[in-house]
């Protein structure tokens, strides 16, 4: 079996959130299961020199954009035993950033309608090609219009994976004439609501339709978790599924992170307590060995459930004996709200703005607790990561928050757990932490539990292939 991941960005050339993550550890996991899987993406020019260096050109030709044609080179390099394709162009693509043009659907355009025309000029024709998000939402709407029946092209099939059903990719009618070119007959594929919505069109388009989290495959079908989509994805509800993200657990090892300050294991982990100390003197805490530290790594954003800790953290600390450690950056409000915190209570809260990856491991390490009580979450990878350095997640009952974290009132749970969206019963949930903490045997079990907890990408992988297989057989 062949399959061609597509991608707006994956390690380790390009990432700026989650996407990056799965796109450059799926396609690992799936080879190690002798699947025939490569990887595509933009040629960005803000992908490091050195990684630069490793490239080697293909091939070039024209790509249509509606009624104009385009220059495109294929580059191609090898990391992780996974071949990579590079789509070049540099007016589309030699930016500062990936995202937050004013041009951004025809840049993405483009580079669906690349993918597709690559195909007659590499030494791989794929089974599968498997899309993410609104970026290459088009690559299955371009297929099932104007490539299917081609030659050279037959009897391919194309699965979507919805990793944010926020973003979908919605801009005017005018769109279709100027920018995607699709034939006057099929856009009505592409048409929701009176706008263009890239999203939708692959949801109608693609073989099958997943999202990184079971629970958030049943929730994306409810209005409130939608955002407008609920319509064609209840229609369409036979060809959704959810499958959740794994992380890579050589990345986040305890025993071998060069980032924290301690190396510890599942078998051992007394030098966590070490790491808890030195992160309380790192972030300007005083050092109490008995004090909880519940840390959170987080965009500092309301939907990541930032107002409820805003309603109650004043009464948290004054009412419980914690420390908080955070790290993010966001509105403008919540930043400035944890920097007061902090002002106010400068030995119980600490704050770092901005987003530094060994400061975050250090974070992981060095908290007992990790708090995550978002509003909505596709899947999550905190809470994951958490769990493998033994800090204890409280989460809200969630997307893949639900699917990974079980709470430990039954004795067998990873973690603490609250169904409603109410910062009291947030509240509630975290002084049964802070109690079940006092119970150090109890807790040292707890802690065990949750680093033996199998969240690799070994188990999605076995997953995807599944799904993959259940396409090709009809």
């Amino acid at each position: 079996m062949k399959v061609l991941y597509v991608a707006s960005e994956a390690l380790p050339f390009m990432a700026s959130g989650g996407l990056g993550d799965v796109a450059g550890s799926l396609p690992q996991a799936l080879r190690k299961r002798l699947i025939g899987a490569r990887v595509v993406m933009p040629m960005y020019d803000t992908i490091r020199q050195e990684l630069k260096d490793s490239m080697t050109f293909i091939t070039s030709f024209t790509v249509p954009v509606a009624w104009r044609r385009q220059y495109c080179g294929v580059f191609q390099a090898k990391a992780g035993g996974v071949i990579y394709y590079f789509i070049d162009n540099q007016y589309y693509f030699k930016r500062d950033g990936i995202y937050g043009y004013y041009d951004d659907a025809e840049r993405f355009a483009f580079f669906s309608r690349a993918v597709l025309e690559m195909l007659q000029y590499i030494d791989f024709k794929p089974d599968i090609i498997h899309c993410n998000d609104w970026q290459s939402a088009l690559v299955p709407v371009y297929y099932s219009t104007m490539y299917a029946q081609a030659s050279g092209y037959e009897n391919i099939k194309t699965v979507f994976t919805i990793h944010n059903i926020q973003y979908q990719g919605t801009y005017g009618m005018e769109l279709i004439p100027e920018v995607l070119g699709i034939p006057a007959e099929a856009t009505g594929v592409v048409e929701y609501g009176g706008d263009v919505n890239f999203m939708k069109g692959a949801i109608e388009t693609a073989d099958r339709v997943t999202t990184v989290s079971p629970s958030y495959a049943n929730e994306i079908l409810d209005p409130w978790y939608s955002h407008g989509l609920d319509g064609i994805l209840n229609e369409r509800s036979w060809k959704l599924s959810g499958i959740l993200n794994g992380i890579d657990t050589e990345l986040y090892n305890p025993e071998t992170d060069k980032d924290i300050f301690f190396n510890y294991s599942a078998a051992d982990f007394k030098n966590k307590a070490k790491n808890k100390q030195k992160l309380q003197e790192t972030m300007g805490l005083p050092q109490k060995a008995d004090t909880p530290v519940i840390g959170m790594v987080s965009r500092l954003v309301s939907h990541k459930g930032l107002d409820l800790v805003k309603a109650v953290m004043e009464e948290l600390v004054q009412t419980t004996d914690i420390q908080v450690v955070v790290l993010g950056s966001g509105d403008w409000q919540y930043e400035e709200y944890f920097k007061q915190m902090a002002e106010k209570y400068p030995e119980l809260v600490a704050i770092k703005l901005g987003f530094i990856p060994s400061l975050s491991k250090k974070i992981y390490a060095g908290s007992d607790m990790f708090l995550m009580p978002s509003k909505a979450e596709p899947c999550g990878l905190s809470q994951m990561i958490a769990l493998r350095y033994g800090s204890i997640p409280i989460v809200r009952e969630t997307g893949g928050l639900r699917d990974s974290i079980k709470d430990s009132a039954d004795g067998i749970g990873n973690g603490f757990t609250f169904a409603n969206y109410n910062a009291h019963e947030m509240l509630y949930t975290i002084r049964r932490a802070v109690e079940g903490y006092q119970n150090k045997k109890g807790w040292k079990i707890l802690v065990k539990r949750a680093m033996e907890s199998d969240n690799s990408w070994g188990k999605s992988a076995n997953e995807y292939i599944k799904l993959y297989n259940s396409i090709l057989k009809g």
